[in-house]
């Protein structure tokens, strides 16, 4: 095998692995030992980020900072990675310590000049209608971390009622309409809820038991159900434009959207008690596409959302 062959090779290995000698090195690859010795040492040089551990059961590692090995892609696959990049440009805060101008630049400089012209033509063309938001969002790793390894977090919350203090277990992050959200379970509640991750001033991990919660993620929602809490039946008829309003918005998994072959359609379901002010502000932003038939609170509560706001204009 010739050596450029080897060391792609032998980094590949090194990065998938997080221990190993060099006896085991050079028994899969066929050569000696202080071969295997010198190729190391030249990953070394071209910055592969190896630690030496000494000892009776010493060996290799790679860091925990490692590089990634080279990978091979096409024209397209090489824009289609740049603008995923470049569509995250409007946010102020990311879940990445990594600072995404230094990504772009990175991945632009070494594309060659023809995919740089296609690029350059392209950021004219292409843009995604994503709200810039001024606020920021610092514990957003913190939250990505949580979520992926089951930890419980403590929460310094603002929200408009009230300034909380809380344990959550986050199920994940998500954007939306450029701001953040965090779905988690809120033990201060005893029922799934989601935060906006902007309001939470602070975040530290806690020694707390967390839940088994490894079957719920952003993709299965409809497994987030109200536990413990006073809920109500809901129903609501849509207009053809109210249906496609509605489906834009992240409703909880107890409501329900039907769309009927007209495009019309209704909304049916439970919903939290304590939310009925909240669903007053949603379908009095939905105006006439939507009428709510039950239930009565809710229609009440937006009855003098919409008594407040004439009052306002008189």
């Amino acid at each position: 095998m010739p050596k450029s062959q080897r060391l792609l090779e032998l980094m590949l290995v090194v990065n998938r692995r997080r221990r190993f000698t060099a006896k085991e090195l050079a028994e899969e690859f066929s050569v000696s030992t202080r071969t295997i010795m010198r190729d190391l040492q030249k990953l070394s040089e071209l910055g592969v980020p190896l630690y030496s551990e000494v000892g009776p059961h010493g060996g290799y590692r790679i860091l925990s900072d490692r590089m990634l090995p080279p990978i091979s892609f096409t024209e397209d696959e090489a824009i289609a990675l740049f603008f995923a990049a470049h569509a995250l440009r409007h946010f102020v805060t990311l879940p990445f310590d990594v600072e995404f101008s230094s990504v772009l630049n990175k991945f632009y400089f070494y594309t060659p000049e023809d995919v740089r012209r296609r690029i350059d033509e392209m950021q004219h063309r292409v843009e995604f209608m994503t709200p810039v938001r001024h606020v920021d969002a610092p514990s957003l790793s913190v939250l990505l971390r949580a979520a992926v390894e089951q930890m419980v977090v403590r929460i310094d919350y603002t929200s408009r009622m009230e300034i909380s203090t809380r344990e959550i277990q986050p199920i994940g992050i998500y954007a939306r309409n450029g701001f953040w959200y965090c779905p988690a379970y809120c033990f201060l509640r005893h029922d799934f809820r989601v935060f906006r991750c902007d309001r939470i001033t602070s975040a530290a991990f806690t020694t707390s038991k967390p839940l088994d919660l490894q079957h719920i993620n952003l993709e299965n929602r409809k497994s987030f159900r109200h536990i413990g809490q006073p809920v109500v039946d809901f129903y609501a008829e849509l207009s053809a434009e109210g249906v496609e309003r509605c489906e834009t918005e992240l409703w909880p998994a107890s409501v329900n959207l039907h769309v009927r072959q007209n495009r019309t359609g209704w909304l049916d379901g439970t919903i939290p008690q304590e939310d009925i002010a909240f669903y007053a502000q949603v379908f009095v932003a939905l105006g006439q596409e939507a009428m709510v038939a039950r239930p009565q609170e809710l229609i009440q509560s937006i009855r003098k959302t919409l008594s407040d706001i004439a009052d306002q204009y008189r």
